[in-house]
């Protein structure tokens, strides 16, 4: 039995040294370097980007909107309409009024409150200072347990507010800020589309939402609101579970009442709209899944792209070292050995890529959430699965070259000049 062709020290010794071998290959031409793996830098670039700043911006509409209504069913005229046709359908529906609310208050057995609600953007006044697209907000009993309009000065609407709609109003904080800076306005008055109210509380500040602050808000009694700008509108009535009901048994009881109460014929369908906040966070993950799966093709186009470029490089390189090749396999390299150092320079060029990629994208993401109101959140996977794929198109593209390197005669190749 012949003995076994010895082998050159251990498998991570052959490694280490191919790797050491790549990178001074790579060093030495630092410019070509840099160009060629310009088409990864943009794909990982883009994944990280895109990544941070979509699942920050779902972590914060999760946060912002779904704590806002998380156990709330949402009757309106409207709805969540998505194209032109549902809208001009949706626009012949007969308007929401008390009476519905009315009739989901008496006849629904899972319902803790019933609200109904109206909304106008007007010019608030207090002074000589003027606010424009202040949201006035009409209400009936209750508001306060469907939303988050906590009190921070003063007091809430009370119910005999509401039932003998007073001139009076609960302002957010910004509306607070901006017509009374530094000083109280409990007890001050403000003028709201010639209407003078009087303010008898202020709401914990909200926040933003996407960019839309909601604490420029004026709440009135909804008769008062009827009173300011006319009755004929459609209201939009916020419907909440008592405990331990979820909320598709919630809206299966307000769809039954609801229907009863407007007369809708048995199989004709709903002349109104349910949603939850379930449903505006699924409609914006579609959009944001649609966007994210635009940016994996154009992703998918530059790894493609950066891929050719690097196997044209190494071709180059293959073309370049061609009497080095030969001189490696004249003093004993094999096939094997010339592979692994060409695959290892192909690999380590788009691994290079791929970090210059990652820190891009990270900068990217962290200047869109310093300077929008975009949230951004750098995902570890992402980090690691960019880093992956961009070493894995090195190794893909890289294939060839290294073939063709490894099947180099040494004879020719010592002939080459």
């Amino acid at each position: 039995m012949s003995p076994e062709r010895p082998i050159r020290g251990d498998f991570w010794i052959a490694l280490t040294e191919n790797l050491k071998i790549a990178v001074r290959a790579l060093r030495a031409h630092k410019l070509r370097t840099v160009l060629t793996v310009l088409g990864n830098v943009v794909a990982v670039m883009s994944v990280i980007a895109v990544v941070s700043i979509i699942d920050g911006l779902n972590t914060y509409v999760s946060e912002k909107i779904l704590e806002q209504g998380l156990r709330v069913i949402y009757v309106a005229k409207f709805g969540l309409i998505t194209d032109d046709d549902a809208w001009r359908l949706a626009a012949k529906r007969q308007d929401l009024t008390q009476f519905e609310a009315g009739a989901l208050q008496d006849r629904m057995q899972l319902a803790g409150r019933v609200v109904a609600q109206a909304e106008a953007n007007k010019s608030v006044r207090a002074g000589r200072t003027e606010l424009r697209n202040v949201r006035v907000l009409g209400t009936t009993e209750g508001y306060q347990s469907v939303g988050k309009y906590e009190t921070e000065e003063g007091r809430a609407l009370e119910d005999s507010d509401i039932s003998r709609r007073r001139s009076v109003c609960v302002i957010g904080s910004e509306v607070s800020e901006k017509l009374f800076p530094q000083v109280d306005p409990i007890g001050k008055s403000i003028r709201v589309a010639g209407h003078e109210l009087l303010v008898v509380g202020t709401v914990v500040p909200r926040g933003n939402v996407l960019g839309q602050s909601q604490d420029n808000l004026v709440v009135v009694p909804l008769g008062q609101f009827e009173k300011m700008f006319g009755a004929r509108r459609s209201l939009t009535i916020l419907v909440s579970a008592i405990p331990g009901v979820d909320l598709e048994r919630l809206s299966d009881e307000a769809r039954v009442v609801l229907r009863s109460a407007r007369h809708v014929p048995l199989g004709a369908p709903d002349d109104f709209a349910i949603s939850t906040a379930e449903t505006y966070m699924a409609l914006y993950q579609t959009l944001t899944g649609g966007i994210f799966a635009g940016t994996i093709g154009l992703v998918a186009i530059s790894l493609v792209i950066g891929g050719i470029v690097i196997m044209n490089i190494m071709l180059v390189a293959v073309t370049e070292r061609t009497p080095e090749i030969g001189i490696r396999k004249a003093v004993g390299a094999r096939r094997s050995d010339l592979l692994s150092q060409f695959l290892s320079e192909a690999v380590v060029l788009a691994f290079f890529g791929g970090i210059l990629g990652v820190l891009c994208g990270i900068a990217f993401a962290l200047l869109i959430r310093a300077v929008t109101p975009l949230p951004a959140s750098i995902q570890p996977w992402s980090v690691a699965i960019s880093l992956a794929v961009a070493s894995s198109v090195g190794l893909f593209f890289g294939v060839y070259p290294a073939t063709r390197a490894a099947r180099l005669d040494p004879i020719v190749a010592l002939r080459q000049e």
